[in-house]
């Protein structure tokens, strides 16, 4: 029996239900995923503070003040002062603000260039072994190492250090997207794109790229995890950015001296670091759980 006959045999009080649309089924499965709604919240409450942080307290990270040495938290000092009676919190806010610079500068310059570096290798087999030898070159180097020989080679910037971390993550968006296109070649719809004369670019950019996204928008999400991970190791070793700057790893370093007397100087950088990489992570877990249909069988 038709929709409509069953309308009118329901009377005043039926009505006819339509097919919920795929945009709300997806934004029904990003609300249920615990682990989307976690990282989501816990990444967004420390962006917003780190971007909204240095306006909402006018302490300079950089100023010292020798009478408050290695003050503990107070009412004055949130996070207390470390052994040049900086304050803490200011020095964490702004460190923070150097971590999601670089987490979100190299994930997603990572992704442009894995999205090229990946498609052109999976489509053209003629310089698909060259490309992708390549990048087993760089990916058979420790990430840490080859990011301190970059480094050695360019300077201690913070431009470098993104530099460096976008070589080290590159190859590997590659071969997350190479794998994605190399299997959608095979599919129907991409050899009925081709009988109706389709040409590559357009083929590209409205069925390949669309489809190889979700797979690479996951990956990158543990690729920022990495990178910020990566920053903090270098600094941490004394080869990042200046002191100057106030970066989570280089006050991690600074804090070592004073870990026994002053453990606070450790502690509230050591919880950013794990926060960030935490919410990233689950964020990245709760994406792949919605966006892969296998993980929904």
């Amino acid at each position: 029996m038709s929709p409509a006959v069953d309308a009118q045999e329901g009377g005043a009080g039926s009505a006819i239900v339509a097919p919920a649309s795929a945009g709300a089924k997806m934004r029904g499965r990003f609300g249920r995923s615990m682990y989307v709604r976690i990282g989501l919240t816990v990444s967004l409450l420390l962006t917003l503070t780190a971007l909204l942080g240095p306006y909402l307290i006018d302490t300079d990270p950089t100023r010292m003040n020798f009478r408050e040495i290695l003050q503990p938290p107070s009412a004055t000092y949130v996070f207390g002062t470390d052994d040049f009676g900086r304050d803490v919190f200011s020095r964490v806010v702004h460190g923070t603000r150097v971590s999601l610079l670089v987490g979100f500068t190299v994930a997603f310059a990572s992704m442009i260039l894995g999205l090229v570096i990946g498609t052109v290798s999976a489509l053209y087999s003629r310089i698909d072994d060259v490309l992708m030898r390549v990048m087993d070159i760089l990916m058979s180097f420790p990430a840490i190492l080859l990011a301190i020989g970059i480094l050695a080679v360019l300077g201690p910037r913070l431009s470098n250090i993104i530099l460096a971390l976008v070589v080290v993550y590159t190859p590997r968006a590659a071969r997350v997207v190479r794998g994605v296109v190399l299997g959608l070649k095979e599919e129907v719809f991409v050899d009925a794109a081709r009988a109706l004369g389709t040409s590559t670019l357009r083929l590209v950019l409205k069925h390949l790229i669309p489809n190889a996204m979700p797979p690479l928008i996951v990956h990158q999400t543990f690729v920022f995890a990495a990178a910020v991970l990566a920053e903090a190791a270098l600094n941490f070793l004394g080869v990042g950015v200046p002191p100057e700057i106030p970066t989570l790893g280089g006050i991690l370093s600074d804090a070592r001296n004073n870990l026994r007397f002053a453990p606070w100087l450790s502690l509230y950088p050591g919880i950013v670091i794990s926060l960030l990489v935490l919410g990233f992570n689950l964020l990245g877990d709760g994406l792949r759980d919605v966006l892969d249909p296998r993980m929904r069988l």
